[in-house]
C-alpha cells in the first residue's frame, strides 16, 4: 500500500505513519505501508517539523520517514496507492496507464489539505482527518 501526496514531507507520511500504527493496533501484520511523493524536489529530507511535531503530540513517532518520489514501476509491486487529493489521484492515474490494474483511490472520503503554508494548527486538523481515514482503511482490511 502506498500514500502519495505532493513532495512526501507533510500529508504522505502522517498517512503512513498512522495508517501503520492503526494496523499494528488492529492486529493486521501482513500488509506494508510506505509513502512518497508525485515530485521528487523532497526526496531525502525528513518530513517537515510540523507534521513530526503534530505527530509526537498524538503519540506518534515520524523520526525515521525520508521523502522519496513515487515511482511509476511501482503499480506492479502495490496493492493499492492511495492519494492525499484529487490532483495527485489524477497524476497517479496518468501514470498507472500502461502498468498493472492496481486501484488508485483518495485516502480519505475528502481531499486531505495541503497544510504546508498554512499556520500550525493545520497539521493537527490534517492529523485528524488521515486518523479517520485510516479507520476507515482498517475496517475494509479487516473485511
Amino acid at each position: 500500500m502506498e500514500v502519495v501526496c505532493t513532495g512526501n514531507i507533510c500529508r504522505s507520511p502522517i498517512g503512513e505513519v498512522v495508517l501503520r500504527a492503526k494496523l499494528a493496533e488492529a492486529g493486521i501484520e501482513d500488509v506494508v505501508v510506505t509513502s512518497s511523493g508525485t515530485g521528487g524536489w523532497h526526496a531525502g529530507d525528513p518530513m517537515d517539523s510540523r507534521a513530526a511535531a503534530a505527530l509526537h503530540r498524538r503519540g506518534y513517532d515520524g523520526r525515521s520517514h525520508r521523502a522519496r518520489e513515487f515511482d511509476r514501476a511501482w503499480f506492479d509491486s502495490r496493492d493499492l496507492v492511495l492519494a492525499m487529493d484529487t490532483g495527485h489521484l489524477a497524476a497517479l492515474t496518468r501514470q498507472s496507464r500502461g502498468r498493472a490494474d492496481v486501484p488508485i483511490s483518495l485516502f480519505a472520503d475528502a481531499d486531505v489539505p495541503d497544510p504546508y503554508y498554512g499556520a500550525d494548527a493545520g497539521f493537527d486538523e490534517v492529523l485528524q482527518q488521515i486518523e479517520k481515514a485510516a479507520d476507515r482503511w482498517v475496517s475494509r482490511l479487516r473485511g
